[in-house]
């Protein structure tokens, strides 16, 4: 019999009131170690999320051209990316900014992946789109502003694609755990978390990267773990080191983002990495990958939690 409301509810205040106090526990029981202690691993396409595999993605922050879209999706595909980003609906803090091209966007995306084999992920704003994203992206994006929009986390909970949810930037490492609590509950298991930096008192970056979250996230959950260092330090000359640094914290992986000509960029162009920048840094990260029991290339595949195809769409 499947337990009621109420039932759910009861059994989620039990563990709550259980972990309170007690650091290194998670409130949530699906998304905690102490019933799942192997790590959870994720196949997409060739990307192996939560493996040896240190999975990098990487695209422009926004779709807003073919030309565009194309170009920077060659470029990182031949300097070693296994998953192509690219923003079609863009929340923007002023509404007079570039919101995206949205649906026109995502056919681009879809283009894309069928041009050049990569699996694509892009962000969800609006349970509305849902179908539409679905269909399209291999990997659904949360972005930091919806991380705690628990009605739109419930309805990713039902999706037959996994979830990429981005940590809030006022949000804690358990708040976090907590909203992708909402998916894994719902029903969905395919939950990779990313760290893309928080808000404090310092203004030389736009936020501050806590690489500090990959350890202790590594040690609570079993769910795969990326950062984002283009978001986190808002200066493509930070996010080389940064990105490296990740890897040393003990990252399944990294959310990059590059464009043909950031100077013209209408998103995010001074965090965006040209090409050849991209390429040196992936050159560094296959350097360091040997030290840290990595590979940058697709591993041999085993057990994971649900496979989506890249390349034919993600229905193929």
């Amino acid at each position: 019999m499947e337990p009621t409301v109420i039932q759910m509810a009861q059994a989620g205040a039990g563990t709550a009131r259980a972990s309170r106090g007690r650091p290194g526990r998670t409130t949530g029981r699906l998304a905690g170690r102490e019933d799942h202690p192997e790590d959870t691993c994720i196949q997409v396409g060739r990307a192996r999320f939560g493996g040896r595999q240190f999975v990098v993605i990487a695209g422009p922050c926004s779709v807003e051209s073919e030309e565009q879209l194309l170009s920077t999706a060659r470029e990182v595909r031949g300097a070693g990316a296994a998953v192509l980003r690219g923003g079609a609906f863009k929340p923007r803090s002023s509404p007079y900014s570039f919101q995206g091209l949205g649906p026109e966007g995502l056919k681009l995306l879809d283009l894309a992946r069928r041009l050049t084999g990569l699996p694509v992920v892009t962000e969800l704003m609006d349970g509305d789109d849902l179908p539409l994203v679905e269909r399209m992206a291999d990997i659904i994006q949360i972005g930091a502003r919806n991380v705690q929009n628990f009605s739109l986390l419930k309805k990713l909970g039902r999706v037959d694609r996994p979830v990429l949810l981005k940590r809030g930037f006022m949000t804690t490492i358990e708040e976090l755990l907590d909203s992708a609590e909402y998916i894994l509950a719902a029903g969905n298991p395919r939950v990779i978390l990313c760290e893309r930096g928080i808000r404090t008192f310092e203004t030389a970056t736009r936020n501050t990267l806590d690489l500090s979250a990959v350890p202790v996230l590594k040690e609570r959950t079993h769910l795969p773990v990326i950062v984002d260092p283009s978001h986190a330090v808002g200066h493509r000359r930070f996010v080389p080191p940064m990105a490296q640094a990740a890897m040393a914290a003990g990252a399944d992986g990294l959310m990059v983002e590059v464009h043909v000509s950031p100077e013209t960029a209408l998103c995010d162009g001074d965090q965006s990495l040209r090409p050849e920048e991209f390429a040196r840094l992936m050159d560094n990260l296959t350097a360091m990958a040997a030290s840290f029991n990595r590979i940058i290339g697709p591993e041999a595949q085993g057990p994971a939690v649900g496979r989506v195809g890249g390349g034919g769409g993600p229905w193929a």
